[in-house]
């Protein structure tokens, strides 16, 4: 019997479809609009979402329900041994806390990880999760690891629009005003459990700078990686723009020529916060090669 499954929320942006294909389990995160139950990539598509979200359509985002976390952990129970659970960071979300609650009656068969990650540095907690899986690592010892090394990732992001931040509560009516009216270009940074302000840009060009000039420091001063940027994972996000995203890829990937990328559509969760035309960047340090598994 296969011994470690590997589960995550859709905030991950892993899609169903991508599941199948790494044999994994992703747990969709449902949505209310206008009162209407929605779970992302089952009835709710990027695109339809996007026409709602910009038809000032009511949303709200709520963590998976009691009765299909267990139903999903009991399921993968029945072929595997153990689960690593990997839900979305906890800062951003309760459905971490719920879920380590829930896992007390697991008896240490279901580890809940508390990385504090999201979007694709979320999905690249998963790989790694998988790729320690099949060196024979144990699920508390994938959730020690992965929690040790929960700061060793980093995000910046650049939005389009205020609006979704006001509308969310996120910041004050007056200061979106004050944005919208100085036409500021925020860029918003994650390196840790929340989305925290990092800088005041007055134009896309100068926020792609701001944003590329942060990884550049992450990697010299942050991670050491300076002289070997190829140990790092860059990773893009964007929503909506797929075409402003693809300008975004190339300008990337001339900045850091050594790197491997990924880019992928931010999750929905964060998207409903953001909303469309954002942008961001993101650098994880990979796994070595020769790690070895730490003492629970």
């Amino acid at each position: 019997m296969p011994r470690i499954a590997v589960c995550t929320d859709s905030n991950s942006g892993i899609t169903q479809k991508e599941a199948k294909q790494l044999g994994i389990s992703v747990i969709p995160m449902p949505f209310y609009i206008n009162g209407e139950l929605f779970f992302e990539d089952i009835n709710l598509t990027q695109e339809e979402f996007y026409q709602k979200l910009e038809s000032d359509a009511e949303i709200s985002t709520s963590m998976p329900s009691v009765p299909d976390t267990l139903d999903t952990w009991n399921r993968l129970l029945e072929d595997y041994e153990e689960v690593v659970y990997i839900p979305m960071s906890s800062g951003l979300s309760s459905s971490c806390s719920t879920a380590l609650m829930l896992a007390e009656d697991f008896d240490g068969k279901v580890e809940v990880v508390n990385n504090q990650r999201i979007s694709v540095t979320q999905r690249r907690s998963v790989l790694d999760a998988m790729e320690l899986a099949d060196r024979g690592w144990s699920a508390a010892q994938i959730r020690k690891y992965l929690e040790d090394t929960r700061f060793d990732s980093t995000i910046y992001i650049t939005l389009e629009t205020l609006k979704y931040l006001k509308k969310g509560g996120r910041i004050t009516p007056a200061a979106a005003a004050l944005g919208t009216l100085l036409k500021l270009r925020p860029v918003l940074q994650i390196q840790g459990e929340k989305l925290d302000a990092f800088s005041k840009c007055r134009t896309l060009k100068a926020a792609k700078t701001t944003m590329l000039d942060a990884i550049r420091s992450d990697l010299r001063d942050r991670f050491g990686m300076e002289d070997h940027p190829e140990d790092t994972w860059i990773h893009m996000a964007y929503t909506k723009d797929l075409e402003a995203a693809a300008v975004w890829e190339q300008e990337v990937r001339e900045a850091f020529p050594k790197n491997e990328l990924f880019m992928a559509p931010l999750s929905l969760s964060v998207a409903c916060h953001i909303g469309p035309g954002a942008i961001a960047v993101t650098c994880t340090k990979k796994l070595p090669d020769d790690l070895p598994a730490p003492q629970v």
